[in-house]
């Protein structure tokens, strides 16, 4: 039963490698470029403020944290697909997914992972690169356990990132256009999440109200494990948080599908 998934897998990681050249340019520019941004974004607060460690971080901390922030995020993402889901719905296409002996969320799951491939290539490059150009600065303790702490962590982020998008997509049972949902997720994601900002710059309050979300783990759980800033209590912790929201949200997408399905009609619109 999983040669399906296995096929789609291999289909989908075939198919972003095909392109080679856009494949690279596009992840090494927009790479770039948002290294550039958060680097002469934090340095002219440095040196507004003239403080020598924001959040718990100095500069060269910062400009680490956002570095493996932005590499994690491939990995837990992949490919950007927000409306893939959406999109076979619209057109029609779902119908053909229908008549395979193999679940429709299976098979887009299968998908999602062949982007991870692809991903995980090109965050082994980028990231010696930038091991070269931004040293571990002080108080960064990476190592074997921290890297495999954070593996396990990015698995399980990676089926949440899924798993959180799924429902939403599923929305385009009912509407003509989910594209807001998507963006909306999107920016409220990167921003609880810790790529726009490092969750140890909000409120103690507010941060452990956000332990409790999702979005954490998206970006700012996973760096902070690899570089040793979180203990194997609070990682167990982590997981079991996870491993709940991904239940949760398995339920709520089998739920939106059950209702949803019942009003394809398969023509498309």
């Amino acid at each position: 039963m999983t040669g399906p998934y296995l096929h789609v897998l291999g289909l989908e990681t075939r198919k972003l490698m095909s392109y080679r050249a856009d494949f690279w340019l596009h992840t090494v520019v927009a790479f770039a470029v948002q290294m550039a941004i958060a680097f002469f974004l934090w340095r002219a607060i440095f040196d507004a403020t003239g403080e020598g460690s924001i959040g718990g971080f100095a500069f060269d901390g910062m400009v680490a944290y956002y570095v493996l922030a932005l590499l994690i995020g491939r990995l837990v993402r992949g490919k950007e697909r927000e409306i893939t889901i959406a999109r076979d719905i619209y057109e029609g296409a779902l119908s053909r997914y229908l008549l395979f002996p193999a679940s429709y969320g299976g098979m887009k799951y299968a998908e999602h992972l062949g982007a991870l491939a692809p991903a995980a290539l090109q965050v082994v490059v980028l990231g010696g690169l930038a091991a070269v150009a931004v040293p571990a600065p002080a108080g960064f303790e990476i190592s074997p356990a921290t890297v495999a702490m954070a593996t396990v962590v990015v698995a399980f982020a990676n089926l949440l990132a899924f798993l959180l998008r799924f429902p939403i997509q599923a929305v385009a049972f009912w509407a003509d256009n989910v594209w807001s949902l998507n963006v909306m997720l999107r920016f409220v994601t990167e921003f609880l999440g810790g790529l726009l900002l490092p969750l140890s710059l909000f409120p103690e309050v507010a941060q452990k109200a956000m332990a409790w979300l999702p979005f954490q783990y998206f970006f700012y759980f996973p760096a902070a494990v690899l570089i040793g800033k979180v203990d194997p209590e609070a990682w167990l912790r982590g997981l079991g948080v996870m491993a709940l929201w991904c239940c949760l949200l398995g339920l709520l997408g089998a739920w939106v599908w059950r209702r949803g399905i019942r009003t394809y009609a398969g023509v498309g619109i």
